[in-house]
């Protein structure tokens, strides 16, 4: 059953998957209808799952349910991923390429191989202080809370030379 994402509790468990460019406008569009059409439809064990979605930075896909409602299930889970894969081969994106880390320059995504980082970094085309995305959230709470984050705060901080790391 589909429910509109700010109403969702921020226990939800999310799932995040990053597109490798920026949707169209008409591909949002679309997206946002098969999104909300596959979350209608999302069971486990033939239970409704109470879900949602939405789209950030037309570059982010986050499906979201409420465990409280039901618990999804290993192959209600599978389902998504199936979707997700549709979705991505509808519109020749790929959501799940994880050799891609996406910044935030200015209000615009920038994505770029995990192999060009550390050049990134010495250049200073990247810094310390440069906000990347945290996919790895479990939860509507921290998606508020620790999505975006300083590289340096990251996992990426390992790629930063120390003239990148912010002074405080």
């Amino acid at each position: 059953m589909y429910v509109k994402f700010e109403t969702l509790p921020d226990h939800s468990r999310i799932w995040i998957y990053q597109a490798n460019r920026k949707l169209t406008a008409q591909e949002k569009q679309a997206a946002e209808a098969a999104l909300q059409e596959f979350c209608e439809g999302w069971v486990a064990h033939q239970q409704p799952l109470k879900t949602s979605f939405s789209l950030e930075y037309d570059q982010f896909v986050i499906l979201a349910t409420d465990e409280d409602y039901h618990l999804p299930s290993g192959c209600s889970i599978d389902s998504s991923v199936r979707a997700l894969k549709e979705l991505g081969s509808r519109f020749g994106i790929d959501l799940f390429d994880r050799t891609k880390v996406a910044f935030l320059d200015k209000d615009a995504v920038v994505v770029y191989p995990l192999s060009h980082l550390k050049e990134l970094f010495e250049s200073g085309k990247l810094a310390g202080g440069t906000i990347t995305f945290n996919n790895l959230v479990p939860s509507i709470g921290d998606l508020k809370s620790g999505w975006r984050m300083a590289a340096e705060k990251t996992w990426l901080a390992k790629y930063l030379p120390n003239s990148a790391l912010v002074k405080n």
